[in-house]
């Protein structure tokens, strides 16, 4: 039955253990045990578990992981928790809990080699060691503009002044000020690392979660069979600037799913909730209140 497609239910008003409040919760605990470490012991967590390029010489890959819960204080915690917070919970919901946790962890693994790149090529403050959620919350940015770039965003502008931003601009005004401080470095902010995450959250939108549209074979499971992309047709417009979707929207509920929903369904299990249009997701939205009205 339709209602039984969890795109086609009502949103349950409950606390939800998503992979975005469980990251959130990880990173704030990981940075009060790492407080308390360094409060008191003296074992060099930086040594170990901060991102350097000394330290992936010597062989501690894990740093790529490590690092990305680690924080240089309460200020740059809350502020990568308020980036993995605003972005991440609609990444999450589009892409699902894996691919979005794919594209986390990616985002900050790639960006941290960017960083280890920089300090190898540009040495001085580029070479020093690097914490952070900042390259996987950048990813998580990116993938959102990708996905919804014109998509209007307010922004507090430094933390007082609001205003008003698509997402698309939103990206293209952080990577212009990862480059600035790139080629202009004045600071002790990790701009190598922000610019792989960014990369990295564009790539995995536009070239993996994508990628089935071009290539659908290799999206193939044996338990779910290719099934060809279908389209819904925009149909001209009829006397009195009347749609024939509207036409279709008065239709009796059976007649009404098997000419206009069917072929939405069939294309969300072909390509994924988010390869919707705005009309394709307004019939679904027509088609759950006929359900709730039978």
């Amino acid at each position: 039955m339709l209602e039984d497609r969890y795109y086609m239910r009502r949103p349950a008003f409950r606390f939800s253990w998503s992979a975005t409040v469980v990251l959130l919760m990880v990173n704030v605990v990981a940075f009060i045990i790492q407080s308390a470490v360094e409060r008191f012991s003296n074992f060099p967590t930086n040594a170990w578990f901060a991102l350097s390029v000394d330290g992936l010489r010597h062989g501690f890959v894990w740093q790529l992981l490590t690092y990305q819960f680690m924080h240089g204080g309460w200020l740059h915690l809350l502020l990568n928790c308020w980036a993995i917070f605003v972005f991440g919970r609609e990444v999450e919901e589009t892409l699902g809990r894996n691919r979005f946790l794919t594209l986390y962890f990616t985002s900050g693994v790639i960006g941290g080699l960017f960083q280890a790149l920089a300090g190898v090529l540009l040495g001085n403050q580029f070479a020093a060691p690097v914490v952070g959620a900042s390259a996987g919350a950048f990813g998580l940015v990116a993938a959102f503009a990708a996905l919804y770039p014109e998509r209007p965003l307010m922004l507090l502008l430094f933390f007082v002044i609001p205003l008003s931003m698509r997402a698309k601009f939103l990206l293209l005004f952080s990577a212009l000020l990862t480059v600035f401080g790139l080629i202009f470095p004045t600071d002790n902010i990790a701009h190598a690392a922000h610019l792989g995450g960014m990369l990295t959250g564009i790539f995995f939108v536009r070239y993996v979660i994508y990628w089935h549209w071009h290539w659908p074979s290799l999206n193939r499971t044996r338990s779910q069979p290719f099934r060809p992309l279908v389209k819904t047709t925009h149909r001209a417009a009829t006397g009195w600037g009347q749609s024939n979707a509207s036409v279709e929207e008065d239709l009796p509920p059976d007649e009404f799913l098997s000419k206009a929903v069917d072929p939405i369904l069939d294309k969300i299990s072909a390509h994924g909730i988010q390869s919707l249009t705005e009309r394709e997701r307004r019939i679904l939205q027509t088609a759950r209140e006929k359900m709730v009205k039978r």
